[in-house]
């Protein structure tokens, strides 16, 4: 029986059908990023945070690690990260060892809503393309607030509404974007000033990684053919995810810092 955490967590990666989650592993085994951008993410820090050999940074759904990584390898700061696939978690440790930064990142299988009440007082904290597996968006911003120090900075991966957009257009129907003003409100409601934002990046290859995401899943359909619907539906899903990005949402990388008391 797949609970309302595993309902949430397979929309975060894009999975309509919950039935979907023991084969995401093997469906997204050729990506290593699995939203966000790992060299915005480092050059938002690097321009915003005063970076010392004691700077601490919670990378909430890190997937397998790849903006953990990168932050330790290019700043030297101490990452943890947390994910509730397994698979997942295992390929982030072992990255970190690839790169020689397993000194500096940790990695946990845990649920997001765990960590972020367990989790205090860090510098930072990333929530990089995760959707609504905190919550709605108030309840996501205050709960990733509360794992940060006054004065310490939310990365947040995200996409809204351009001006003339409507939910009506969106292809991909399991995440309710917002627009740009509702979110600036909720950031205001929420003692989160707005620092900085970043566009997707350009050379993003949106394309070559929904291709390997069908050859995969080709694969399992020719193993489980009476699961072929299933994974013929992920496909479709990342397509019109893609479609919505280049024609009906805005996404952006913003990053917020949480105003002293």
């Amino acid at each position: 029986m797949y609970t309302e955490t595993d309902k949430k967590r397979a929309c975060s990666l894009t999975a309509e059908d919950v039935g979907l989650l023991p084969f995401l592993p093997y469906l997204l085994q050729d990506l290593w990023s699995l939203g966000s951008s790992p060299e915005d993410i480092v050059t938002l820090i690097q321009k915003h945070m005063d970076i010392t050999p004691y700077t601490q940074v919670l990378d909430i759904a890190c997937g397998k690690g790849a903006v953990s990584v990168r932050i330790a390898l290019k700043l030297g700061i101490h990452v943890y990260g947390c994910d509730l696939t397994p698979e997942f978690v295992d390929y982030a440790a072992q990255a970190a060892w690839q790169h020689h930064v397993h000194d500096l990142c940790r990695f946990a299988c845990i649920d997001a809503n765990e960590a972020v009440e367990a989790e205090r007082d860090y510098d930072c904290v990333i929530f990089g393309g995760a959707g609504d597996i905190l919550g709605d968006p108030g309840t996501t911003l205050r709960k990733l607030a509360q794992t940060v120090k006054p004065g310490g900075c939310i990365i947040l991966d995200e996409a809204y509404l351009p001006p003339s957009g409507d939910n009506s257009r969106i292809e991909y129907k399991n995440y309710e974007y917002l627009p740009r003003e509702v979110w600036l409100t909720l950031f205001a409601e929420h003692g989160l000033t707005l620092l900085d934002e970043l566009p997707m990046p350009d050379d993003i290859d949106m394309d070559a990684d929904t291709k390997a995401i069908a050859a995969r899943a080709e694969e399992l359909a020719a193993a489980h053919p009476d699961k072929r619907g299933m994974f013929e539906g992920y496909v479709r899903s990342q397509q019109g995810e893609c479609a919505d990005l280049e024609e009906n949402v805005t996404a952006v990388t913003w990053i917020l810092r949480k105003d002293p008391v």
